[in-house]
């Protein structure tokens, strides 16, 4: 191995400073004779975190009076722009001499090679070249310059030119061309430079937008009983049990223990649901007839709008519904969509908007706000992110012969999501895109994903038994709010880490500038003292696995509906942004997880190595020094909780000259990714359930027996401690106990006559006493207490 190698490679997995010039920086431009682009500054305060980019807009708006053609009678125009070797064209319309177009064109001002713009219009012919109606020349030195907030610069009429540009020819054209900003209102519509090659249905797919995820809602079905149900044999009495449903959600309540037409569970059902409500409430009484078959006795069907919407923990009302007949054969069939007001449910059903809907782990929540809006409280910040640029990405697909990546990023807090324009062909892609956040909990985290988007081709129609594209992950980074300091602007490159079967790569760096403002200093530290989530979730709890489960129903609800929206945010990026297979097994996670616990001790650990050779008299100074410091806390006990608070105070003002510069990032040494084995990491990407050959699961198998064995012992281990110590008093061995409570008594008389500070003085110079009065042997209560009998002794 080389060790300079190695180095190298764990300084490009660290986070790097950046210095960009970031903030609005405008020129002195002008209609005639401003001088064109001089560097003098203005600065403002809309697009301060990342840097600047000027691009050259072109708005077409309209045409008037165009010429014919002689041959057919009728005209099909539309317009071409063009700026050097880039052309952007408009649709085309049929047979209109006064089109409206109302489309802009923005040209990157680093990619400008010529000094005149040209706008030509255009007669489409289906069968040979189209036809030259006009056009208009613009010099670049005479275009202005737009400074926002000015107002949209007004479109003028110009006339159209003949080729050589020295006569008017019939028909104008109205249009507005200005140099501005990524700030432009223009800007995310506009047809880009960047993305020429995107043709069809790609389009929509290249350009920023801002997304909210769905208003989420715990629906709470409290199944209570039933009156009359009738089974299709009437001679047996029904076990019955109710099965509801809410879209692909399922759950069923527990059999009722007795057989009876007047069945009782009082069972609450817990089911995620999304505003506007599209699906409805199904719920069928169904009769346990035997292990593997199930006969439905009625249904009900009811719109989630109906129900009552609950701001606290005071109950709802409840409510009967009358079932409907359901599955009674053909000899009753006419019989089958009746109402039988004899059989009904009783019910209490409400929409919960006290609670939080998890849709994403509570280890990287961005959003705590319960449902209902009036639960929420006024924010306590802004978050703002200047998305700069990516650095170094790897190719992601291929295209003509030759690796490329088409890069996006996508940034998730609380309910808004952003997605950044693609930037087509570049392993180095600058978007330079800022965007806002409201901030109700410092305690949160943001998460950064960059994408490579496989849907430009407009055709993203699967073939027969063929999937989809999926677009492909580049990287993540998270940031806790928390650990920012306010009113700080943080510009730091992180590295896009991804573990991959082959192993831990490096996909590239993103920059970011990231700015936490506070707004009240004074209601972001009461917050420090209240819960994360909102009280219903501890007033009324759910359990384990009804949080894991409902959050998986939240995040499938979540990706379904923001994949519906124009252009689509695509379900396998939001399955990566929520962290939606964090539960599944992995050796490297355990192992993670386990050395940091071990971490969490080392201060234990190391403070008592330092006890013990305080103990055994390693540093005679030192031990002497603690000596004088115990005699000082036996005088005057009163100095130990004001000694140990000072002590902690003084460690906390030293390690604030030491305290961290940067916002955290992807460690890969603590998450065990540099020394992971290659077949944990197969195993770790491995598909559930597993795809994998006979003999290599074997393998696997055998190794987690191996591993749990061990986990087995320990935790056998910490038991057999436990039932020692109840052992003491519980007389399973009659002499140790005997013993044990002789000890007691002497020991309760003996602390009663004599002054606990002599105790606690003798006790302490006996436990700092010279190795010379130290034996090698176990001390008298350690071997007393290992002859304690465990229950260890009756397991199988």
């Amino acid at each position: 191995m080389n060790p300079a190698g190695g180095a190298n490679q764990k300084e490009e997995f660290k986070l790097k400073d950046m210095k960009p010039q970031l903030g609005e920086r405008w020129p002195h431009g002008g209609m005639r004779g401003g001088g064109g682009w001089i560097s003098s500054e203005r600065a403002t305060s809309t697009y301060d975190l990342v840097e600047q980019m000027f691009y050259l807009y072109v708005r077409v708006v309209k045409a008037k009076d165009l010429p014919t053609n002689p041959v057919t009678g009728s005209i099909d125009p539309y317009v071409e722009v063009k700026l050097g070797n880039y052309k952007g064209k408009t649709q085309h319309f049929e047979k209109k001499t006064y089109p409206e177009w109302n489309q802009v064109f923005a040209f990157s001002k680093d990619k400008i090679q010529s000094s005149i713009l040209e706008v030509f219009v255009r007669d489409r012919e289906m069968v040979g070249r189209d036809d030259y109606i006009g056009k208009v020349i613009f010099d670049m030195n005479e275009v202005p310059t737009r400074v926002p907030p000015d107002s949209p610069l007004a479109p003028q009429w110009y006339r159209l030119e003949d080729r050589q540009g020295n006569t008017k020819v019939k028909g104008e054209v109205m249009l507005a061309v200005w140099m501005g900003t990524q700030a432009d209102e223009a800007f995310p519509e506009a047809w880009h430079t960047d993305a020429a090659s995107v043709q069809g249905e790609g389009v929509f797919n290249i350009r920023s937008k801002v997304y909210v995820s769905p208003k989420l809602w715990y629906l709470r079905v409290n199944v209570i009983e039933a009156q009359d149900v009738e089974p299709h044999d009437r001679s047996q009495l029904p076990q019955a049990f109710v099965k509801a449903q809410v879209g692909n959600q399922i759950l069923k309540t527990k059999l009722c223990p007795q057989k009876t037409i007047n069945p009782m569970w009082n069972e609450d059902l817990i089911f995620v649901a999304a505003e506007p409500f599209e699906e409805q409430l199904y719920l069928t009484v169904e009769n346990k007839v035997t292990s593997a078959k199930d006969e439905v006795m009625g249904r009900l069907i009811l719109p989630l709008h109906i129900f009552e919407r609950r701001l606290d923990h005071r109950a709802v009302h409840s409510k009967w519904f009358n079932l409907e007949k359901f599955g009674f054969g053909a000899l009753e069939g006419d019989k089958r969509h009746e109402l039988k007001f004899s059989s009904r449910i009783h019910l209490r059903v409400c929409l919960e908007g006290a609670y939080h809907v998890l849709d994403e782990s509570t280890m990287y929540i961005s959003d705590q706000r319960p449902t209902a809006r009036q639960l929420w409280k006024n924010p306590i910040g802004i978050l703002e992110v200047g998305i700069l640029s990516a650095q170094g990405l790897q190719p992601m697909k291929t295209k003509d012969g030759r690796g490329t990546t088409d890069a996006y990023c996508v940034a998730k807090y609380g309910q808004k999501w952003v997605r950044t324009r693609t930037i087509m062909e570049s392993f180095n892609p600058k978007w330079n895109e800022q965007y806002t956040w409201e901030v109700y909990d410092p305690c949160t985290v943001i998460t950064l994903g960059v994408f490579d988007n496989c849907h430009l081709g407009g055709c993203e129609k699967p073939a027969s038994g063929s999937g989809a594209k999926n677009d492909s992950r580049i990287g993540k980074v998270r940031i806790r709010l928390s650990t920012l300091e306010t009113d700080k602007i943080y510009t730091n490159s992180y590295p896009l880490l991804v573990l991959q079967p082959s192993g831990l790569k490096k996909m590239g760096e993103l920059q970011l500038a990231v700015r936490f403002t506070c707004l009240s200093l004074a209601n972001m530290i009461y917050l420090y003292w209240h819960p994360l989530l909102p009280k219903m979730h501890y007033l009324h709890p759910f359990t384990v696995n009804q949080l894991d489960s409902l959050r998986y129903q939240a995040m499938n609800i979540v990706a379904v509906r923001l994949g519906r929206a124009e252009p689509p945010l695509r379900k396998e990026v939001v399955e990566y942004m929520l962290d939606v297979d964090s539960h599944m097994w992995s050796m490297r996670r355990s192992k993670a997880n386990f050395f940091r616990i071990v971490s969490l001790f080392s201060g234990v650990i190391a403070m008592s190595k330092w006890l013990g050779e305080v103990c055994h008299w390693k540093n005679p100074v030192t031990t002497i020094l603690v000596h004088v410091l115990f005699f000082i806390l036996i005088c005057y006990p009163e100095l130990i909780l004001p000694t140990m608070f000072l002590y902690m105070f003084l460690i906390g003002i030293w390690n604030y000259r030491f305290r961290p510069r940067h916002p955290p990032h992807m460690d890969t040494k603590l998450s065990w990714a540099e020394v992971v084995h290659p077949d944990e990491l197969d195993e770790e990407f491995d598909t559930f359930p597993t795809s994998k050959a006979q003999d290599v699961i074997r393998m696997r198998y055998d190794r987690l027996r191996s591993v749990a064995g061990r986990i087995q012992t320990v935790v056998g281990d910490m038991a057999t401690q436990g039932e020692r110590f109840l052992a003491l008093l519980s007389w399973r061995d009659p002499r140790a106990t005997s013993l044990f409570v002789i000890f007691c008594l002497f020991a309760a008389v003996a602390l009663y006559v004599t002054p606990f500070k002599i105790i606690a003085l003798v006790a302490g110079l006996f436990w700092l006493r010279h190795p010379r009065f130290r034996s090698k042997l176990p001390s008298v209560p350690s071997n007393f207490f290992r002859r304690l009998p465990s229950r260890a002794d009756s397991m199988l």
